[in-house]
Order: structure tokens, then sequence, then C-alpha cells
């Protein structure tokens, strides 16, 4: 598999906007923090996370081709399957029929709305920070409906569901995980 750099250079090839590439790497530190507590492999874990909407740039006028478009690319790329499998899960039941079922695939598709949730949050407060950020302003801002209204709060719930953990206590680790990466996804900068 290829390293770390040059999984950021591929996504950067195939994405030019940088809120798609702060997503992503939101997305692989949110991995790469999961599979350290599960004791799995963590480049791995965060290089599909990095990669997982390379293709995002190439669907916007047929979303319907997400996650199809990119799994084609990492295949293309050498990646071994589980990567390419992990891609195709994260849109289960949105564009893609591939249930999660490795607990690396599950991670994937429940923090990857989640990461742009927190960061939204984030976003509004004084600070534009998540070192003081909490579960219960997160929550609030959950059911305030008109509030980041592209996260789909359903996706998030049935992510946190399908590893049989607390939302709340999903949300608490990706804040965590989030922390140190927070100046490379554009918060902080008060």
């Amino acid at each position: 598999m290829m390293s770390r750099d040059e999984a950021l250079a591929l996504l950067e090839q195939y994405n030019k906007e940088q809120s798609h590439i702060k997503h992503a790497l939101a997305v692989e530190a949110a991995m790469r923090y999961f599979a350290e507590k599960e004791g799995e492999d963590g480049d791995l874990w965060g290089i599909t996370g990095l990669l997982h909407d390379i293709d995002w740039e190439l669907t916007q006028e047929t979303p319907e081709k997400h996650t199809h478009v990119g799994a084609s690319i990492l295949e293309e790329k050498g990646f071994p399957p589980e990567v390419v499998r992990a891609v195709l899960s994260h849109g289960w039941g949105i564009c893609s029929d591939v249930e999660p079922q490795s607990l690396m695939e599950k991670y994937l598709y429940a923090v990857d709305e989640l990461t742009g949730f927190i960061t939204a949050v984030a976003l509004v407060r004084p600070g534009k920070s998540l070192q003081d950020l909490t579960v219960k302003s997160v929550k609030k801002k959950w059911k305030d409906k008109a509030f980041a209204r592209g996260v789909d709060r359903e996706v998030i719930a049935k992510g946190a569901e399908i590893l049989g953990r607390p939302l709340e206590e999903l949300i608490g680790e990706v804040i965590e995980a989030l922390k140190p990466i927070e100046k490379e996804i554009g918060l902080g900068e008060n």
C-alpha cells in the first residue's frame, strides 16, 4: 500500500477544494484514533479515511456514482480489497448497497458525517476551537434541525448503532480525535 504522503497526493490529484481536503483529514484522524483504540492498523484505517471521498468532486453531478468511482480509482491503484470495500460501504443506503461489515467499515460509516457536524459546531463557537467543545454543545446543535442541514443525522445515529456505541460516547471520542489536528482542518484560528 502507498504511504500516507502518496495517499494525500492522490487525494489532491482528484480534489482541489480545501473544504474537501480538510474533511478528508478529519476523517483520517478519527479513523487513526479508533484504529489505535481497537488495536487495529492505524495506517490502513487512516489512509482509508483520507481517501474515502476521493471521487467527491468527480461525482458532484452524478451523486449516485459516488463511492463507485472512488472504489474503481483505488482498485486501479492497487489498494487492498478491504480499502476498496470500505470506500463503497461508507455510502450504504445513500449511493451504495454495500453494508458496512468489518470494524473499519463500521467506523468509517459512523464518523464520516459526524466529523463534519462536529467541525460545523466548532466553527460557530467564539473560539472556533475543539479544545473546549463539549458533547452537550454538540447535542444542543444536533436538535436544531436548521443547523448544518446537509449533515445526515440519521446516518450518524445509525453508525453509532451498528457499532453498538452510545451516540454521546462516539461524539466525545471524535472530538478528542480531532483536537490534535484542529489547525489543519481550519479550527482554533481565532
